[in-house]
């Protein structure tokens, strides 16, 4: 297996919010843009894998700044660290009113894949190389991240989680 750039997985995807995208208030549904960001960054994961992937989790998301109709969606979605068989992900959603021309933050968030092998069974996955400050910021917080979802998901007691003790000690 060869390591891989951070960069190397990537992916821009770019949607135009239209009536059926939209709540009654015309704003783009959450449920939507979550879907959209389910693809793009499964697209990462695969990129960066080589291999199909599933869903294995989805942090918190939190909306800053909703996106009106007739906007431009825009999702940056980048692998910001490997485990053993699964990867996070990280997401940067931008609006953009192309029209009035100016662009504005909506969210961010983390999901996590799972690669698999031919037989559908998790398979080892290549490590990342972060390069740029903020792909090392990401790189570093992502072990607390994962045992924060590994403990609310039951998997992993909360006295285990040796990386969010050592922040309060």
């Amino acid at each position: 297996m060869n390591d891989k750039k951070a960069s190397e997985s990537l992916v821009v995807m770019t949607e135009l919010v239209l009536p059926n995208d939209t709540n009654s208030f015309g704003n783009l549904m959450g449920g939507r843009l979550m879907y959209w960001m389910d693809i793009a960054s499964a697209l990462a994961a695969m990129k960066h894998s080589g291999s199909p992937v599933v869903t294995a989790s989805v942090d918190n998301i939190s909306f800053e700044n909703p996106i009106k109709i007739g906007n431009v969606v825009h999702i940056e979605a980048k692998v910001s660290r490997v485990f053993h068989s699964s990867m996070e992900v990280h997401m940067k959603v931008w609006g953009e009113d192309a029209l009035q021309q100016y662009r504005y933050k909506s969210n961010e968030a983390y999901y996590t894949f799972v690669a698999l092998d031919p037989n559908s069974k998790p398979r080892p996955v290549n490590k990342l190389i972060p390069e740029t400050e903020e792909e090392q910021k990401l790189y570093e917080g992502a072990l607390r991240r994962r045992q924060i979802r590994l403990i609310l998901g039951g998997k992993m007691k909360p006295e285990d989680a040796q990386e969010l003790k050592a922040l309060f000690s």
